[in-house]
Formats: C-alpha cells, sequence, structure tokens
C-alpha cells in the first residue's frame, strides 16, 4: 500500500526519509533608511537617480537541525546633488532542515532559503523606500543560485593564489 505523505511510494526501512524542511519564522535582523538631503535635492520630471544595489547571503547553524539564512541588502539612491537615501536591511529566517545530504546544506541554505525569503524582502524594501518619501523600489527576482556559484568561483581563485 503506498504512503500518500510521501507521493505514492512506500517507505521502507532501507530508504531514507526525503528532505525535510519547515520555516520557523522570519524576521527583521536590522532596518536602517537613512535620508541625509531630504528637501535639498530637486530631482526634474523625467529624471532617474542612479540607484546602487548590493546583496549578500550568510548562514549560520542555531541549532542541530535549525539553521539561519540571511540576506543583507543595500539600496543607495544617489543623484548629482548628493546621496538620496541609503537603505540597509537584514532580513533573516530560521528553517528546520532534516535529511538534507551534507553536500546540499551550504547551498540549500545560501540558494534556495534566500529564494523563499526574497519576497518578503522585496515587500519591505518597498513600503520602507514609499514611506520615507519616494517611488517605491521594486526590486526585480535575485538568482541566489548564480550568486552562490560566482562566490565559490572567487573563493576558488583566493585559494589558488595563497
Amino acid at each position: 500500500m503506498a504512503d500518500e505523505t510521501n507521493g505514492g511510494a512506500a517507505a521502507t526501512e532501507n530508504q531514507p526519509a526525503g528532505m525535510q524542511i519547515q520555516v520557523l519564522g522570519q524576521h527583521i535582523k536590522d532596518l536602517s533608511f537613512e535620508n541625509p538631503n531630504v528637501g535639498k535635492i530637486q530631482i526634474k520630471e523625467g529624471e532617474s537617480p542612479a540607484v546602487a544595489l548590493e546583496v549578500n547571503v550568510e548562514a549560520q547553524r542555531l541549532g542541530p537541525d535549525v539553521f539561519e539564512s540571511a540576506i543583507t541588502f543595500t539600496a543607495t539612491a544617489s543623484h548629482s546633488g548628493g546621496t538620496i537615501y541609503v537603505l540597509e536591511l537584514n532580513y533573516g529566517g530560521a528553517f528546520r532542515l532534516q535529511n538534507v545530504p551534507p553536500q546540499a546544506m551550504e547551498p540549500f541554505l545560501l540558494v534556495n532559503c534566500p529564494t523563499l525569503l526574497f519576497p518578503f524582502l522585496r515587500r519591505i524594501v518597498a513600503d520602507i523606500t514609499r514611506e520615507g518619501g519616494y517611488p517605491p523600489l521594486w526590486l526585480d527576482p535575485v538568482d541566489f543560485g548564480a550568486l552562490y556559484m560566482r562566490r565559490q568561483q572567487e573563493l576558488a581563485k583566493t585559494a589558488e593564489k595563497q
């Protein structure tokens, strides 16, 4: 008889249980919105400020099967008159991960978990920029897989030089 909780395949003692992922919570770890030149910078209609974005991810173990994955995000909007705003946000989530193969743990924490968190970070960024008196900053999706691969390549190059 098939077990419907695992896709219809009957589990046996010889088969490892599938990966189990549970989102325990999500939270703002740190948030800062600086509006240093409010009222001083005049942006003419049709002009757009330059917006520099920076995204980083990190993860840490919180307990035996519990991990935190966090996205550090910075947006700096500027114009010829100076800095318009700087938004810094560190947004994290706590995850219970069970039966994740050791070789898959790091990519899971630095790719899959941030992918789950990103829509919430995106909404916070839009709300904060709007509440700061500017049009909402709507972020395009981030390819956390490509970000992870780029970081792995950078680490490999650094290791080769040493």
